[in-house]
């Protein structure tokens, strides 16, 4: 017999990794134009709602303690808490996702920032 409480625990965990996987492409999107614009000198009106939008996400880190709602959230539907169970990415990248694009985001909010006192 399927248990159906499982089926549909895993039907949400699933949404949950793809949603979690689209905000952070969204995310790791906006960071990557914040450098771009910082490297190119093309500030404007995008470049600060993309950093506007990655300071959001920081607060939301601190408040949830530096852990993303969504992972607090999946944790409720699976008992596995392995790097990476709650977002479509590899391991690697999801145990190393907050350094890579947090040093990526400084690099390109100081060149954003160099770039706008011109």
């Amino acid at each position: 017999m399927i248990d159906m409480k499982k089926s549909d625990d895993y039907t949400k965990l699933i949404l949950i990794k793809l949603a979690h996987t689209l905000i952070w492409a969204i995310l790791v999107a906006a960071i990557l134009y914040v450098l771009y614009a910082g490297i190119f000198d093309s500030v404007g009106l995008l470049a600060w709602l993309c950093v506007g939008l990655v300071i959001v996400e920081g607060v939301i880190l601190e408040v949830c303690k530096w852990k993303c709602p969504l992972t607090l959230l999946a944790r409720k539907y699976t008992d596995n808490q392995y790097i990476g169970f709650d977002i479509f990415l590899p391991t690697w990248l999801a145990k190393y996702n907050k350094v890579i694009f947090s040093t990526l985001f400084s690099v390109g909010l100081a060149l954003v920032l160099w770039r706008s006192t011109q």
